[in-house]
Parts: structure tokens; C-alpha cells; sequence
């Protein structure tokens, strides 16, 4: 995305179609001068937008020559007090559509264009107004559907990963410019780092980067919803699971064993956590083609979940079937880190409970009626016991951007070789090589170190007008 700063912007910041009031936002250079030639006080007098104070707001109407457009307020954001860092207006006029339209096309006609996607964020962050990070987080902070999500993106956004990150690299930075500097008098074979000193900090910095890594698994559930996989044999109350916990008739429950041939997944928020409830098809041999697909994409979801739910009817299994069972889905799991909830079901019609004892060893093992809501209680606590949403109110740093955690990775991978480095007597060009690509990630993290094509595929994820 390259990007004309000398332009002036606009956008409806709003969402589109009708409403009350709608938002449309200007920001350039000649914003207040296009502003002087449209605005009229409610006297019908213009006004000098570049003497009026910043964060006031005015209220007249928008004109076109003798024309009145609308009836208006105005908020005035003077450089370098604004979002993106440049002169911006927001025009609050009424939400009627064609009022929309009607102001759009006249502050292009006076010479501003459409922004791109994202393009108010991406000049605010070449502006220095906040860090690629931050602004990253602004995007979710939008996009965010439950309680948890929306805490997570507003810590990120105020910065604390950010400075975090911004710290590593500092520490970094400091020894790293004592390695260029032997570089400088290789021919000398002046020492100017200490090599034990360079190797407490890198293994610290290691470890910082390791728990950060370690907590996108948090981050990334909080952020997109955790995938919840309902599995089991034909006929163990999988779907009438599905529809207790969403408290819908969602799916189709019939005593007929295989009723279920597709993937079945809905949403729902718990203690302020979304999660995303997949029913599948019942795991068994078939001749039936459509049911042999079914079973194929349970699998495939069984690959992608966060939690698998595994259900048994509590009268026809026992309990060695139900550990082979469940050592067959694990032998399948690319993930180590998957938890699996054995559920037990049916214990409402159970014919004789000493059949459960066998049963009570089996690790997060829940006994319930998903028909008569029975025990449902103690599944869900199961649920939210996986996401620890006291880190976000800790105010620990946790990473939820899959291109963070990318970065993070590579910088671990870099600096870890430098500590190989240091114990195999490296050279201290390949010291530095590797010092500079670990700088160079954790500069990528808040855009210290930048390309267009980044910023393009970062920027055109945003809604317009943002």
C-alpha cells in the first residue's frame, strides 16, 4: 500500500445504510480549507477552521455554494492532536443515505479522495501517533465479538505489549552495537562485549519470548472463539449436547444412529469467552458414502479443535472400549496441548451406577444427562477452566496475533543461536548476523522495521473509514 500523505482523506466512519446520525471523516492538509469553503455557522457566516481551537465541536450546516446540504456538527482535530496525526474533521450529519452520498461526493468534488481500508490507522502510525502493534489492535478492537476479546485488544492497544517489546529490543540493541563495534577492530581482536554477560541477557530474553509465545494459545482463543469439537460414536447424545448448551434446537436429535452426516457448529459466549460448538457426525465404519465423508470432516475438525468433547452412552460402552477410543482420537492430535473432556452421558437412564466407578479415574471424565440438562453446569465450568481470562486482568502481556507469534518464533530461533553461538566460540560476524535478524523480528512485531507489503497486508484487513 503506498500512500500519498499530501492527500486529504475521506470516509464514512459509520456503518453504512440508515440510521439516526452518520459520521463522515476528512483528514489532510486542506481539510480546514475545504471545510471554510462548505461550513456556515447557524447565522449563515463562514468560519476559519484553522483558527478554531482543536477537540471543539461546531454546529451550523454544509453547503454547496447557496445550497444547504444538511444540518451538521463538526468536530475539529488539529495536527498534531488527532488520530491520525493530521488536520481531521468529523462531519456528524443525519444518517439518511442519501445525505451520506450527497457530502461524500461534494468533499471529493472540492478535491479529497476515498480512503483506502485502514489508510486514517495506517497515517496514524506513519505519523508516529501509535506503533504497528497498537494498531493491529485497533482492528480487533472493532472486530471484537465477546468480553474477553475486547479486553485483550484494549490492552495491546494502550501499549503494554508494545513496551514490552520496545524493552527487549533496547537491551538488545545496547549489546548489539558492542559486537558491530568489534566488527570494526577485527583486525585489532578487541573483545567489547562480554560473551557471559551477552549470554545471561539472551537466555533472559529467551525465556520473556518463550512465555509470550506460550501464551497465543490464550491470546488467539480469546480473539477468534475457542473451537469446541462434540465427538463420539453414533447415537451418545453428541447432538442433543449441541442444543443444551445453546439452548436451541439446533440440531436434529432422532434415536436413529447416524442422523448427523455434516458438520454442525454455532456460537456462544460464556463468562464473557466465545466459543464455537461443533457437532459431527458419529465415528464409525460405513458403507454408506455420505456417511463415510461425514466421518472424514470429523476427523478433519478433530485437527483443528482447541477442546474435544468425547461422549459415551453410559450403558453400551465400557470403559476399555472408551479408552481406545479416546487413544485413537489422541494418536490423531497434532497438538499436544488439545484438552479432551471424556463425557460419560445418559446417566439419567443409567441401569445400574456401579458401572460409573471404572469410569471416575479418566481425567476431566464429566458425568451428565445432556437430555435433562444434568451435570451441564460442570461441563461448562470444564470449558471456561481451559482459558485463564485472569492474565488480562493481571495486566500480563499475552500475544493474540498470529503474526506476532510468528515474529516471536523466528526472534527465538535467532537469538537461541547466538547462545550456540557463544558456547561453540562462533565468530563474532555470525554473532552479529544473528543478533541483526533477532532485532530485526522483534522490530517487525511494532513496525520499528517495516515494508509496504506489510503494511498492505496488514492495513487492508480494516474496515473503511478507520
Amino acid at each position: 500500500m503506498k500512500v500519498d500523505q499530501q492527500d486529504t482523506i475521506t470516509a464514512l466512519a459509520t456503518a453504512g445504510g440508515i440510521g439516526a446520525i452518520a459520521i463522515i471523516r476528512l483528514s489532510g492538509k486542506k481539510t480546514f480549507e475545504i471545510m471554510n469553503s462548505l461550513f456556515r455557522d447557524k447565522k449563515g457566516k463562514e468560519k476559519n477552521f484553522s483558527l478554531l481551537k482543536t477537540h471543539t465541536i461546531h454546529f451550523g450546516y454544509l453547503t454547496d455554494g447557496d445550497k444547504i446540504i444538511d444540518e451538521v456538527l463538526c468536530a475539529v482535530f488539529k495536527n498534531p492532536h488527532s488520530y491520525t496525526g493530521d488536520d481531521t474533521v468529523e462531519i456528524n450529519c443525519h444518517g439518511s443515505t442519501f445525505i451520506q452520498q450527497q457530502i461524500l461526493d461534494l468533499l471529493i468534488k472540492c478535491g479529497t479522495r476515498l480512503a483506502e481500508p485502514g489508510e486514517f490507522t495506517l497515517r496514524a502510525f506513519l505519523n508516529g501517533k501509535l506503533d504497528l502493534a497498537q494498531a493491529e489492535a485497533v482492528a480487533d478492537l472493532i472486530a471484537s465479538t465477546s468480553a474477553s476479546a475486547h479486553r485483550l485488544a484494549l490492552q495491546q492497544m494502550r501499549g503494554g505489549f508494545s513496551n514490552q517489546i520496545k524493552e527487549l529490543r533496547k537491551q538488545l540493541i545496547d549489546f548489539a552495537s558492542l559486537i558491530e563495534l568489534e566488527l570494526d577492530f577485527a583486525e585489532e581482536d578487541v573483545a567489547f562485549a562480554d560473551r557471559t554477560k551477552l549470554t545471561s541477557l539472551v537466555t533472559e530474553l529467551l525465556s520473556i519470548i518463550k512465555k509470550l509465545r506460550s501464551s497465543f494459545i490464550t491470546g488467539n482463543a480469546m480473539k477468534n472463539g475457542i473451537p469446541v469439537v462434540i465427538a463420539g460414536k453414533p447415537n451418545v447424545g453428541k447432538s442433543t449436547l449441541l442444543n443444551a448448551l445453546l439452548n436451541d434446537e439446533k440440531a436434529i436429535v432422532s434415536p436413529i444412529a447416524g442422523t448427523t452426516r455434516d458438520v454442525i457448529e454455532d456460537e456462544m459466549v460464556l463468562n464473557g469467552i466465545r466459543f464455537r460448538f461443533i457437532d459431527t457426525a458419529g465415528i464409525r465404519h460405513s458403507k454408506d458414502e455420505i456417511e463415510i465423508i461425514g466421518v472424514r470432516k470429523t476427523f478433519e475438525q478433530i485437527k483443528q479443535a482447541s477442546i474435544i468433547i468425547y461422549m459415551i452412552d453410559a450403558n453400551e460402552t465400557s470403559i476399555e472400549k472408551f479408552q481406545s477410543e479416546m487413544d485413537e482420537i489422541k494418536s490423531g492430535l497434532d497438538n499436544a496441548q488439545v484438552m479432551i473432556i471424556p463425557v460419560v452421558n445418559k446417566i439419567d437412564a443409567i441401569r445400574d451406577e456401579s458401572i460409573l466407578i471404572a469410569y471416575r479415574g479418566l481425567e476431566h471424565i464429566i458425568f451428565l444427562s445432556a437430555k435433562t440438562y444434568l451435570h451441564l453446569d460442570e461441563l461448562t465450568e470444564k470449558l471456561l477452566s481451559f482459558v485463564n481470562t485472569g492474565k488480562i486482568d493481571s495486566g500480563e502481556t499475552i500475544v493474540s496475533n498470529s503474526r506476532h507469534a510468528a515474529a516471536l518464533f523466528n526472534a527465538e530461533e535467532a537469538l537461541q543461536k547466538v547462545v550456540d553461538g557463544i558456547k561453540n566460540n562462533l565468530t563474532t560476524d555470525l554473532l552479529a548476523f544473528e543478533i541483526r535478524f533477532a532485532l530485526q523480528y522483534l522490530g517487525e512485531i511494532t513496525g520499528e522495521i517495516y515494508t509496504d507489503d506489510l503494511l498492505a497486508n496488514i492495513f487492508s484487513k480494516f474496515c473503511i473509514g478507520k
